[in-house]
C-alpha cells in the first residue's frame, strides 16, 4: 500500500526518520506545540541517542510551556547529571515540583519524587521536613501510587517529633500499599498482625498477609529491571 514504510529498506527507514523528526521539531518551535516537544524528546533519547540536545528541549518545553511530563524527565535529568546538565538536586526539586502541582502522566511520581527530596533534606542543608514530606506522600498515595502509601506508613510506624506514631495510620496505608502490589508494606502489616503491634492480634490476616507478600517477591524477581530515579 502506498505510503507505508517498507522497514527492510534502510533508505526508506532513514526517511521515515528524518521527516519524523522534521515533524516534530516542527510542531514544537513553529505550533508551539508542547507534546510535539515531548514527541521530539523521545526521537532525540529513543533514535539519535542524543541526550544532550533531549535536556536542552525539555528545558524549553519545561520553562516555556510548562508541560508537566517533561519538567518530570527534566528533573530525573537534574537528579542523574544526564544529557550534559550538572548533577543538581534543588533543580530536580523545583521540576518534580512543577510536574506535580499539573495534570500529566508523570504527576504522581512527581509529586513521591518530591517527598523524597524533601524527607532527606539534601535540598535544604541536611534539613528534613517531615510534615511536608508527608503531605505530597499523601498526595500520591491518593493517586494510588503504592510507594508513596508505603513510606506514609513507614512514617507513621516510626513516628517522630513532627509526625506523631499512629498505628492506625500505619496499618491503614500498609494496607493499601500492600493491595496496590507492594510486598513490603504487605510484609509491615503481616508482622503487626501477628504481633499485636498496635491493632487486634490475628493470626488468620497475619497469615493471608505473609502470604500475599512471599507472591509479590516472586514475581518482582521474575521481573525485575534497574532501578531509575524517578521511574
Amino acid at each position: 500500500m502506498a505510503g507505508l514504510v517498507d522497514f527492510e529498506d534502510e533508505e526508506q527507514v532513514a526517511s521515515f526518520l528524518e521527516n519524523m523528526k522534521v515533524e516534530c521539531h516542527y510542531q514544537c518551535y513553529k505550533e508551539k506545540d508542547p507534546d510535539g516537544c515531548f514527541r521530539l524528546v523521545d526521537y532525540l533519547e529513543g533514535i539519535q541517542k542524543n541526550f544532550d540536545e533531549a535536556a536542552r528541549v525539555l528545558k524549553f518545553n519545561c520553562e516555556d510551556y510548562h508541560h508537566s511530563d517533561s519538567c518530570y524527565k527534566l528533573g530525573a535529568y537534574y537528579a542523574t547529571g544526564k544529557g550534559g546538565l550538572t548533577q543538581n538536586l534543588k533543580n530536580a526539586y523545583d521540576c518534580f515540583l512543577k510536574a506535580c502541582e499539573k495534570p500529566g502522566k508523570k504527576s504522581i511520581n512527581a509529586c513521591h519524587n518530591v517527598g523524597l527530596l524533601t524527607q532527606d533534606g539534601r535540598i535544604s542543608d541536611d534539613k528534613p521536613d517531615l510534615v511536608r514530606a508527608r503531605d505530597y506522600y499523601k498526595r500520591a498515595c491518593d493517586g494510588n501510587y503504592a510507594p508513596s502509601c508505603f513510606n506514609l506508613s513507614a512514617m507513621y510506624l516510626q513516628g517522630s517529633p513532627s509526625i506523631p506514631k499512629d498505628m492506625d495510620l500505619a496499618l491503614k496505608y500498609s494496607l493499601k500499599a500492600c493491595d496496590l502490589g507492594h510486598f513490603w508494606a504487605c510484609a509491615n502489616a503481616s508482622r503487626m498482625y501477628k504481633l499485636g503491634d498496635g491493632v487486634s492480634k490475628d493470626d488468620a490476616k497475619a497469615e493471608a498477609l505473609k502470604s500475599r507478600a512471599q507472591q509479590l517477591h516472586r514475581e518482582q524477581q521474575k521481573s525485575i529491571q534497574p532501578v531509575e530515579f524517578g521511574v
